[in-house]
């Protein structure tokens, strides 16, 4: 695999950003902003999703240990019931930018949208998986998006999201359809299957 620290030249400073959680049926989505130090390399680093579980809470210390800098923001299941998916992983990517200790001069976001934004930036499809500052950053929202998940089913233990995140698993379907959905569902969303909503009726 391809793995790049800048996407421009050396001397800018340059921000990675991705999101995680945005096909979930609950909970917020989260995304991060990381600005690596020039000549970071690990051979593991990868697309979080191609990562184990101890893999990604073993690169999220390496990553906030020698990071530049690095941030992670949310937006909530109300404001993207109100705002739509797509708009508030934008959001909150730039949330995640706005946090950071050091201002970037370059953003490369993983993906083909964006939302204008005062900070020049470069949209790039499968960019987790090609450039070492936005795998670092899905490796952030990972697993923070992971953490705030368990603690989530603390509160809701019906649902099963320590173990499905809040994903459209059997089980958290079928909880649905059990219990109904609570304030962390994205009710915008198909929270049931339409076979599942007629036996409803």
């Amino acid at each position: 695999m391809k793995m790049l620290k800048c996407f421009h030249t050396p001397d800018v400073i340059e921000a990675g950003c991705d999101e995680a959680g945005r096909g979930c049926l609950a909970g917020p989505v989260f995304a991060a902003a990381v600005i690596l130090p020039e000549g970071f390399y690990n051979a593991v680093l990868n697309d979080s999703k191609q990562l184990t579980e101890r893999q990604r809470y073993e690169l999220r210390d390496v990553i906030e240990r020698e990071a530049v800098a690095c941030a992670v923001a949310e937006c909530s299941p109300q404001e993207i019931d109100k705002m739509n998916i797509l708009r508030c992983s934008i959001i909150a990517m730039q949330r995640a930018v706005e946090k950071l200790k050091v201002r970037p001069q370059h953003l490369i976001i993983d993906g083909n949208r964006w939302i204008p934004y005062e900070i020049p930036a470069d949209t790039i499809v499968k960019g987790d998986a090609t450039y070492m500052s936005i795998a670092a950053a899905s490796v952030l929202a990972k697993t923070y998006r992971d953490d705030r998940m368990r603690e989530l089913a603390r509160e809701y233990p019906q649902y099963g999201w320590e173990r499905n995140m809040g994903y459209p698993a059997k089980e958290h379907r079928e909880a649905i359809r059990r219990f109904g959905p609570t304030p962390y569902h994205r009710m915008t969303f198909k929270l049931l299957p339409e076979e599942q909503l007629m036996l409803e009726l």
